[in-house]
């Protein structure tokens, strides 16, 4: 293996998410999401943005694939959504969603693209939420793998790599902590853990399901790792990062990998009364699938800095950044243990999201020297504005810089001893971000519309052109 390149049976990629590109949210069948409803509250999104249209991938996904085919990509992660195979949430299948997924894995099979499944992109069916809570309640535990097995039943012959949840870690923290995200709940700590226990119930039974329906597959979960440096070598600094790695990122991968939660975040949790409750059974299913799981999904974007906070300090409550006006984030943290300054040390996005490439080789040697498994990058990417000129042409020379800087840092994490099977840029045309619409661009190829519309037309950026590169030189194009 020369200096830049990965190894042979390395995977490019590209990935998305049904919610932010499908559209056609009433079509042939579908039923509505959490999302669908959530969008509907005045304010909840940048300038009331929806994903009902979205970037119309559901009426144009010949068109998106055979681009991912002619820049060479090698694998295509995106998500189900669970309302287009059962609407309510469970009962009948509605066989005209079954079918979209199928066109979508067979044309991406017929490219030679190795299609990545993502069973759960945030989008609950409301129709569960509305019955019995939704993750609140321990009954989606069953309906969630009555889903997933189904899934992978239809197509253990075509799909061999499954991720199971996307980062638990932020739709459970902005739906139950923060409100940001369905449902919309604010500071509801005990039932946040509770969400948890159930979503990683619900991974764990899908993860021995899936082994016996499909013992040569790979499976594991998406975790948003935020890996995290202490602020100065003062202990107490120190500290604060111990404690922030064993509540914000330890809490899902250990249990993930392990099958337990860290014992001093589980005493600290127990001693606020919001721990959640493990049966002996529980236990015992935690540790077999994290027996069973084939690797670690990482979505990296930024690293954090941990300081120690005084008990009237910072609380995990602040204005987010989701206008792309630089310096509009706020500190957060959780009085008398941690919070999380901005690093003086690196650039940030106009989103305030630190740049830190060499964080992706330290995520990658953290997983590798703790976990020991092979490791997934199912998400990194930039988010930007980006312009299209007269000429159609899209200049992202600062996603070109950003891709070049983690991609290489992730070559030395390679050669340093860490197992990397796939990187998947997210995302591969624009979409819609979320929370800050679509004027926050992270494709290779640009999407022509914005919060009020737009003709969808696809325009190649000239990431798109350099990426084809990479891959086309297993890494060997970058500087």
């Amino acid at each position: 293996m020369s200096k830049k390149t990965m190894p042979k049976n390395f995977l490019w990629g590209s990935a998305s998410a049904a919610y932010q590109i499908e559209g056609a949210y009433q079509e042939d069948g579908k039923g509505l999401s959490n999302w669908d409803e959530f969008v509907k509250i005045p304010g909840k999104t940048f300038k009331e943005s929806t994903g009902e249209v979205a970037v119309d991938h559901y009426h144009r996904y010949l068109e998106d694939i055979a681009l991912m085919a002619e820049m060479g990509l090698q694998t295509y992660r995106f998500s189900i959504a669970w309302t287009r195979i059962f609407p309510k949430g469970k009962g009948e299948v509605n066989e005209a969603g079954v079918k979209f997924y199928e066109a979508i894995i067979d044309t991406c099979v017929q490219y030679g693209i190795e299609p990545m499944i993502t069973l759960y992109h945030w989008d609950i069916p409301q129709a569960l939420v509305e019955e019995y809570g939704g993750w609140e309640n321990a009954q989606v535990v069953d309906d969630f793998v009555h889903y997933a097995t189904y899934l992978i039943e239809r197509f253990k012959e075509k799909v061999t790599y499954w991720i199971t949840l996307n980062e638990q870690n932020i739709f459970t923290t902005f739906g139950w902590l923060t409100a940001m995200h369905p449902p919309g709940k604010f500071d509801e700590e005990a039932l946040f853990y509770k969400v948890n226990h159930h979503a990683f119930l619900a991974h764990a039974k899908t993860v021995c399901a899936f082994k016996e329906i499909h013992p040569n597959g790979k499976i594991g979960a998406s975790f948003a790792y935020s890996p995290s440096y202490a602020l100065t070598s003062k202990p107490e600094d120190a500290m604060a990062k111990m404690d922030f790695d064993n509540l914000k990122n330890f809490w899902w991968m250990d249990v993930y990998a392990y099958g337990r939660y860290p014992k001093t975040a589980y005493t600290y949790l127990e001693s606020k009364g919001v721990a959640p409750k493990v049966t002996q059974e529980e236990a015992i299913l935690l540790k077999k699938a994290a027996s069973l799981v084939d690797f670690m999904g990482v979505n990296y974007y930024q690293t954090t800095v941990c300081e120690y906070n005084p008990l009237d300090g910072a609380t995990p409550y602040a204005q987010m950044n989701t206008s792309g006006k630089k310096g509009t984030n706020e500190v957060t943290g959780v009085p008398g243990v941690y919070k999380n300054p901005a690093n003086p040390y690196l650039e940030t996005t106009d989103w305030d999201w630190s740049i830190d490439p060499m964080g992706l080789s330290y995520a990658c040697k953290e997983i590798t020297s703790r976990y020991a498994l092979p490791i997934v990058i199912s998400e990194n990417g930039l988010g930007a504005f980006d312009t299209l000129t007269s000429e159609n042409e899209i200049h992202d020379p600062y996603r070109i810089a950003y891709l070049e800087a983690h991609i290489n840092a992730l070559i030395d994490a390679s050669q340093a001893g860490c197992e990397i099977w796939a990187y998947c840029t997210w995302s591969f045309t624009d979409l819609l971000s979320w929370l800050n619409g679509y004027q926050k661009r992270y494709g290779f190829v640009y999407v022509d519309r914005d919060e009020a519309g737009g003709t969808m037309n696809r325009y190649k950026k000239d990431s798109y052109y350099w990426y084809q590169d990479v891959i086309k030189s297993n890494g060997g194009s970058l500087t």
